[in-house]
């Protein structure tokens, strides 16, 4: 196996969670011996004395300690594709992958084969002239069995996020089908979120950023009337529009607040445990956690708090710190969020939650151990690390900007 030990440095503000192009090796090989991280790194300035970690409950599976990276490699799958921003299963027993391209695609993987006929492809919409901008999340319904739904969020007119609904049938989807549900005016090309997932409630969740430029102008992250820097909550199961479910916190669409650029959400399919990448302003990257039934209208802290460092307001109560952070000096620049494993094929990763860093290519997996969180890097990868996938047997994947997938195996 060839190791990669190529580093990039990147033209662009990674901070903002943009996108660029790298090179990458055949496999991506297991950083050994691997290095811990602390999950909270010290604080060198008096905390809130509001601000804390989140309530952990152990979850129904959980990991108690790290697995040997060494015996696991990223083996790739699929080349050739242009600029993957998500991997996706429809969780309708067909096996396939359903990944995101940035310009407006939705390609199928199957049988081992990338179709050349995209499921979809809304380009003639999707405004992606941003680097931040584009078609940036899917997600399917959890009857899509039945009725075929799926859902995306995109960057259309203007630049402004959309979020609709769409159906298909086997391999294709009409674009004619479309239903927005949302529209939300973007003031900046940059943070637009993306991420889209059903909980376990059968409610449509939406990662929404803090709508751009630097150090949330607008403060939205704190301001719970307005859409942006939010995870927002929707009931798509009524009809062709959605109902805001009544237990939602606010009266609105917001379920939870205080996020810059939340890059990627996801439920824990075994716990219904919520965690999300937030992407840092100039010096910590974040991986949120909300348990299972957690009080709704959480607030993790932007722009009050970058990770677990106070940034630009005075305290308040309630503020949420993040399960895990690494800082900019350590040679990241955009955290991406993944999955906690539920396969079969790797035992020893059960209950492990995989995230990474677009810029260093660091895969780091993130325990529950002893009460407190511990996190600890696994891979350099020496890609840009766009996003993590899961299939329907709960493997993981990844994607890079150059336009592979790979699949995290044992190695051969």
């Amino acid at each position: 196996m060839k190791r990669l030990l190529i580093l990039l440095v990147l033209p662009i503000l990674a901070a903002c969670g943009g996108f660029a192009q790298d090179s990458v090796s055949p496999t991506i090989t297991p950083l050994a011996p691997p290095i811990v991280v602390p999950a909270t790194q010290a604080e060198s300035q008096p905390q809130p004395e509001s601000a804390s970690a989140p309530a952990i409950d152990p979850p129904v599976v959980a990991a108690s300690s790290f697995p040997n990276a060494a015996d696991y490699e990223w083996q790739p799958i699929i080349s050739g594709l242009n600029r993957p921003v998500d991997i996706q299963s429809a969780n309708d027993g067909s096996g396939r992958l359903f990944i995101i391209e940035k310009l407006g695609y939705i390609r199928v993987y199957e049988n081992e084969k990338l179709l050349e006929t995209p499921f979809l492809d809304i380009t003639d919409r999707v405004k992606a002239s941003g680097n931040e901008m584009g078609l940036l999340g899917l997600t399917f319904h959890p009857d899509y069995e039945k009725n075929g739904f799926f859902f995306v969020n995109y960057t259309g007119d203007s630049g402004n996020t959309r979020i609709s609904r769409f159906q298909s049938n086997g391999n294709s989807a009409e674009k004619t089908s479309e239903t927005v549900l949302l529209v939300i005016e973007q003031p900046y090309e940059n943070h637009n979120g993306g991420a889209l997932a059903f909980g376990p409630d059968g409610y449509l969740y939406a990662g929404l950023g803090d709508g751009g430029l630097a150090g949330d102008p607008h403060k939205n992250g704190q301001n719970i009337e307005t859409l942006l820097g939010k995870i927002l909550r929707l009931d798509v199961n009524n009809g062709d529009t959605y109902t805001i479910p009544s237990d939602n916190p606010f009266g609105n669409e917001v379920w939870a607040y205080g996020l810059r650029n939340p890059w990627r959400i996801s439920f824990d399919r075994a716990t219904g445990d919520l965690w999300i990448g937030d992407v840092g302003q100039g010096d910590w990257e974040e991986i949120d956690y909300l348990p299972a039934g957690a009080e709704s209208g959480a607030n993790f802290g932007w722009s009050i708090m970058e990770g677990s460092h106070r940034y630009d307001s005075e305290p308040q109560s309630g503020l949420l710190l993040p399960a895990a952070e690494y800082s900019h000096a350590e040679g990241g620049c955009s955290v991406t969020g993944g999955y906690v494993y539920r396969g079969t094929a790797m035992p020893e990763w059960a209950g492990v939650y995989l995230y990474g860093d677009y810029c260093s290519g660091k895969v780091w997996a993130l325990i529950l151990s002893n009460g407190q969180w511990q996190s600890q890097v696994m891979f350099e990868t020496g890609v840009l690390i766009t996003s993590f996938g899961q299939d329907e047997s709960g493997e993981i994947y990844l994607a890079s900007d150059t336009g592979n997938v790979y699949h995290l195996t044992p190695s051969r």
